[in-house]
């Protein structure tokens, strides 16, 4: 019974053969016994291309010898369609240059690509066909949709392009100091009476009697530092540095007996000024100035390095002279505290007074307010009266968030190029003119963190999700959902948009969870986004969401 039953499929089966071999008409009848498939079941469209390959799969017996037959993909879509080339195949017998396929049967792949327009989102492809035999041409009668499509998610990416400020230096407290100095006599710590009556002691008098009435100044303490020359004993100068130590602070007792003081008075001794004296040299126009300082890096060793410079006689007289007198002090020093604009202030001078404002508290100032043109104006006031180059990046700045582009090219315009900040900011100004080559090109070179992100937008823009990942991976933003979502990476792309407060980030979600097929979290999420009519009318077209309509 079993060898019967197979005997008459064969049978049948070759009957199948025979009927298509001797009449190629019936290539049209038995078109459905064609197998059809197409890679990806749902089209892409990536850097606005959709590439497909869809398969052929011909069974034994269905392809007449002498005919041929012309497979035409479709992509019908809302508002119209598009043809890819025609796949043109020819049975055995038939003399020409297309693919053959022999009557035993065969399979055959073809690739494609349709260039992405509005509407493509939904879509479907569809093989459309014809056998041609002789003069005749037999249409098939109906369509083979093969895929659906077409998925654009990527076209969320932002391209606006990240704008990067230069940081101001505003210090809300300033370090200053006040300073003044006792001058000894050769291998003394005596202190000379004319020392304590000089105009640099009474300029220094004069600043502590004034101090109380400065709100904005605060002497935290004072230092006393002696030191001596360094000719003579090691062991000599260290102890006459100690004198003068001593003496000094005598002094500034003497100095200050009637002055406000406050803060601890901080004694130190320096011993030989090997430092001082290298400054000091390096200072003069001794034509031997390069090689004494050439002695003092040689040598750490004092001694060496005062007999080194001693054996250089011709100029030692004037070392002796012109030098070393300079290096026997003790420096009287007062340190105080500044006290900046508060934030307050800051706000209050940028309407009344914004004149009296330097450079680093107008850069400041501009990071203390949200309203844009209040940032312009104080960036414009840093360039205008300070010729501030972060001033005039800044300035771009604030211009490219109040998209003006070409005033932001013109801020930029006499910023240095090569600075990778300017950089990224005059690739974030070809990014919106939509020079996306030039503008990846000036991000390369800027390489700061923000132009990697923008690179990384570029890359999603052109398919590159890899790529992309590699410079989005950690961020919390968008694009950097985008670049995981691309990747396969779901959790991750939920994680980066858990710092995402605008609307879109709800569309996203809807798509990471119907990919996740989170069914209820889909359908709540879409409650929220078909409030929004521009955003319903995407979701209802958008392939992401076709299995939960």
């Amino acid at each position: 019974m079993k060898k019967s039953l197979l005997r008459f499929l064969g049978i049948a089966t070759f009957g199948v053969m025979l009927m298509a071999c001797n009449n190629p008409k019936d290539m049209v009848k038995y078109a459905d016994d064609v197998e059809k498939s197409c890679t990806p079941e749902i089209l892409e469209v990536i850097a606005d291309k959709i590439d497909v390959s869809y398969t052929l799969k011909f069974p034994e017996g269905y392809f007449h010898p002498k005919a041929m037959l012309e497979v035409t993909p479709v992509l019908v879509y809302e508002g119209g369609e598009t043809a890819a080339p025609a796949l043109r195949l020819q049975g055995e017998k038939v003399l020409d240059n297309y693919n053959v396929i022999p009557v035993m049967g065969d399979e055959i792949q073809h690739k494609i690509q349709f260039d992405y327009v509005k509407g493509m989102e939904k879509s479907h492809l569809e093989l459309r066909g014809a056998v041609l035999y002789n003069d005749n041409v037999w249409e098939l009668p109906v369509a083979y949709k093969i895929a659906d499509g077409a998925n654009i998610t990527y076209k969320w990416v932002e391209l606006h392009g990240e704008p990067a400020l230069m940081s101001d230096n505003y210090q809300k407290i300033i370090n200053e100091a006040k300073e003044a100095n006792i001058m000894y006599a050769k291998n003394s710590a005596q202190v000379r009476a004319r020392e304590l009556t000089k105009e640099e002691i009474k300029g220094f008098q004069e600043f502590l009697k004034n101090l109380p009435a400065d709100e904005r100044r605060i002497i935290k303490g004072t230092d006393i530092i002696a030191y001596a020359s360094p000719e003579g004993p090691v062991d000599f100068n260290e102890e006459l540095s100690e004198n003068r130590m001593k003496s000094a602070e005598k002094a500034f007792g003497k100095i200050t007996s009637k002055l406000p003081t406050e803060g601890p008075l901080n004694l130190e001794t320096k011993g030989e000024d090997w430092e001082g004296f290298q400054k000091l040299v390096s200072k003069t126009d001794l034509g031997d100035k390069e090689l004494i300082l050439r002695v003092l890096s040689m040598y750490s060793d004092p001694v060496i390095r005062e007999r080194e410079i001693r054996n250089m006689s011709a100029v030692y007289k004037t070392l002796e002279d012109k030098v070393l007198p300079e290096l026997r002090r003790a420096r009287l020093i007062a340190n105080i505290e500044f006290i900046n604009y508060s934030d307050e202030e800051l706000k209050e001078m940028t309407v009344n007074n914004m004149d009296a404002m330097n450079e680093e508290a107008l850069l400041y100032a501009a990071t203390l307010t949200d309203d844009n043109d209040t940032k312009i104006a104080l960036y414009k006031q840093a360039v205008d009266k300070c010729n501030s180059a972060r001033g005039r990046n800044n300035l771009a700045v604030a211009y490219l968030n109040a998209n003006k582009v070409n005033e932001a090219a013109t801020a930029l315009a006499k910023c240095d190029a090569s600075n990778p900040i300017v950089a990224n900011n005059l690739g974030v100004i070809e990014m919106r003119k939509g020079n996306f080559d030039k503008a990846y090109d000036l991000f390369a070179k800027s390489g700061c963190k923000k132009a990697k992100c923008n690179q990384g937008a570029i890359d999603i823009l052109n398919g590159k999700y890899k790529e992309a990942l590699a410079k989005l991976d950690g961020q919390k933003h968008m694009n950097a959902a985008l670049a995981q979502l691309l990747n396969g990476n779901l959790n991750k792309a939920e994680e980066a948009l858990s710092e995402c407060v605008c609307f879109k980030t709800k569309y996203i979600k809807a798509v990471i969870a119907a990919r996740k097929g989170q069914a209820s979290k889909v359908n709540e999420l879409m409650e929220e986004i078909n409030k929004v009519p521009a955003f319903a009318e995407k979701a209802a077209k958008d392939i992401e969401f076709a299995k939960y309509r």
